[in-house]
């Protein structure tokens, strides 16, 4: 049994010819787990499909939360996978050598106000970030506050990269900086980051360095 949101169920078609797949729209997450945690419970073998690494702003903590509240005590696997962070690293060079952090920036589950703090205090650790879910049609502030945040300790000139749609036809990936890179076709499928101090171009490639002595 397949479970999971239904685009990347869609992608995974060609390995599951056969079997039976239950896909939901996007928001459903809580409704599918507890579908897919059932039918576990009922002796079905259950894949709950993720994006990405389904334990970095996946489906696994989710899984394991719905388990404990249905009061099933289920031998769930997680299966790790490329997060879009290091996806996105990997194409634009090597940005996440040395110190990093990931943040969402929606905030449908997260206030604000946290995400603004966890902003501020990466940006004054001079630390390389990857931001997740940076813009949509109806939340577009939350990526200019954030490079506000980041412009407020880093030049302009500090290299910023922007991975979209990884892995599928329409993938584009593209080179900016902290002063222009809000210019850029930015949407839910993107992964932007923001370089530290250290970070910089070689070779048309983003790096930030470890610091070896060369």
């Amino acid at each position: 049994m397949i479970v999971g949101y239904r685009s990347y169920t869609d992608l995974i078609e060609d390995l599951t010819a056969g079997k039976e797949v239950l896909s939901s729209p996007m928001l459903q997450e809580i409704k599918r787990c507890e579908e897919a945690v059932r039918m576990a419970a009922a002796g079905k073998i259950v894949a709950l499909v993720s994006s990405g690494d389904p334990g970095v702003y996946g489906m696994a903590g989710l899984a394991i939360e719905q388990a404990e509240a249905l009061g099933f005590d289920l031998p769930i696997e997680i299966v790790p996978g490329v997060s879009a962070s290091g996806s996105a690293a990997a194409l634009l060079g090597a940005p996440l050598m040395l110190d990093f952090a990931t943040i969402s920036l929606s905030d449908l589950l997260v206030p604000w106000e946290q995400i603004e703090r966890r902003l501020k205090a990466v940006a004054e650790a001079d630390m390389v970030v990857a931001l997740y879910n940076p813009r949509s049609h109806r939340r577009v502030k939350q990526l200019e506050e954030a490079a506000r945040i980041f412009a407020a300790t880093r030049p302009a000139s500090t290299p910023v990269g922007i991975a979209s749609a990884i892995g599928l036809d329409e993938q584009k990936i593209v080179y900016s900086t902290l002063g222009s890179f809000l210019a850029e076709e930015i949407g839910m499928r993107s992964t932007v980051i923001i370089g530290n101090s250290s970070t910089r171009m070689i070779a048309g490639r983003m790096v930030t360095p470890r610091g070896y002595k060369l």
